[in-house]
This record gives C-alpha cells, structure tokens and sequence, in this order.
C-alpha cells in the first residue's frame, strides 16, 4: 500500500474527545450565566470547530450574545481547553493498532480536522498519536475548511500526495461531503457525533469499529 494516503478527521474519528469539549463548553456557559447541558448534546454538536461549537451552545440555552460578548466566551472557552485537552479524552478503541498497521504497510497519514491547530496539534502530541501522520490541518489551516474540497487537497498537498489513492476517514457530513467534493472515497465510523446516521450520509464504506478499517482498506486497493 505504497501509494495509499489515508486522511483522518479527529474529533469522533480518531478521538472521543467530547468529554473535554463538553467541560470547556460549560465553563464557558457558567460564564455566560448560562444553564448547564449534558454531554449527549455535546456528542451531537461537535464537527465544525470550537467556534460553532461554542455558538451551538449558546444557542441551545437561551440564544446568542452581544459579537462582543460572544468572543470573550470564544476566549474563555479556548483558554480553559487547552488546559484539559485530555483530561478525559481517549483514542477510541482499535485506533492505535490500526494506525500501527498502515505505518508498517507503508500507508502515509494525515489528519484533516476542522479543530483549529492550537489544540489539535497538541492533543495529538499529548496522545502519542502525532508520530502516525506526515500532515496534520485543522480548521484554521486554510482559507477554507471541510466540507470544502479545499481542505482535503491543501492537506494531500502537504502529504506530498502525486499520484495514488487518497481516501478520508471520517463520522459526519462535513467529512463525507469533503471526501465527495474531492473526488475520493470516504469511509464513516458509526460511533462517531453526528446526529445523522451516516448511512443517510451515503459515504463510500461504513465501518462500526475500527478493527474493521485496515481490512476493509487492504480489500479496496487490492481491487
């Protein structure tokens, strides 16, 4: 599989981050005077960065502030994460042995997240994950990010991705349309935090553990 490049999205692919998101999003509500919200709602909020993620919440106890206000709590929220990036948070499991197995097969690896850098670089990092990838963006990379088709090309880019079969992994539509957008075949985790069955998402493949992956990959190039 020496032309194989598999990109990753992070949050509900890779990671079960939504305990440390969903700590960070009520500290910055308690700061807001804000009621507090469960982490089944943060499970099915996450995917399009902190930002929204932090709006989404907002939204959901009492609506929007003042633009003002809005980015004091955007601060809050950032500097509260970064501190308790993996307070919680864990790979999911089969993770770190798939990844083992692309890296011996000769897979090379990014991930492609909307996650901006400041936090996903370090979480990687902090998880001993970072060493699997030649590439890592995040949703402030670029001018643009997923479902832009942008944002899986400028990260093949820094893949040094010429010529062979690229390929997104991924658990919501951000990621499949991205993978759609640009032209490769994706493959969605059940387990991950969209609210919509990614069998409505129509992806290429559909995995519900990540055992599941390096078996179903070695069969799509082999055909």
């Amino acid at each position: 599989m020496q032309d194989l490049y598999v990109l990753f999205d992070l949050d509900g692919t890779l990671v079960d981050s939504a305990p440390d998101l969903h700590g960070a999003l009520n500290h910055s509500l308690t700061r807001a005077g804000r009621d507090l919200i469960d982490i089944a709602q943060v499970r099915h909020m996450v995917g399009q960065g902190a930002r929204v993620l932090l709006e989404r919440g907002l939204t959901a106890t009492g609506g929007m502030p003042s633009a003002e206000i809005f980015e004091e709590l955007v601060e809050e929220f950032f500097d509260y994460y970064e501190d308790h990036l993996i307070d919680h948070s864990v790979p999911y499991e089969g993770v770190v042995t798939s990844l083992e197995l692309f890296k011996k097969a000769g897979v090379t690896m990014g991930v492609c997240t909307n996650k901006p850098m400041r936090f996903a670089v370090p979480l990687l990092q902090q998880m001993g994950l970072s060493k699997f990838f030649t590439a890592t963006t995040g949703g402030d990379s670029f001018e643009v990010r997923k479902p832009d088709a942008g944002h899986i090309n400028g990260t093949l880019e820094e893949m040094n991705f010429t010529k062979g079969t690229a390929l997104m992994v991924g658990d919501s539509d951000s990621d499949i349309s991205a993978a759609r957008n640009a032209g490769i075949p994706s493959i969605a985790v059940t387990f991950g935090y969209t609210e919509i069955p990614v069998s409505d998402l129509n992806p290429t493949h559909i995995i519900d553990h990540f055992d599941e992956l390096y078996p179903l990959v070695t069969k799509i190039t082999r055909s």
